[in-house]
């Protein structure tokens, strides 16, 4: 968990979650179906898996899942 956090957003369905989340951890084997991200360049952030206990840090406006259980770290 980043120290910047104040809090988490525990998702597990496929409808898209917005706000600022700085870190996304999977508690199982998860795919984000599509997320923005601020400042991104190169190619779009769909269809990337996560295994369990994996994450990934950004800042983070939306985020949707295709499949699997997700915590997005609220900043």
């Amino acid at each position: 968990m980043s120290e910047y956090a104040i809090g988490f957003e525990y998702i597990s369905d496929t409808a898209a979650h917005t706000g600022r989340f700085n870190e996304l951890v999977a508690f199982e084997d998860s795919v984000i179906a599509s997320a923005v991200i601020l400042n991104q360049t190169g190619n779009t952030f769909t269809n990337v898996p996560l295994k369990a206990g994996q994450c990934v840090e950004a800042v983070f406006t939306s985020v949707t899942l295709a499949s699997g259980k997700i915590a997005a770290y609220k900043i």
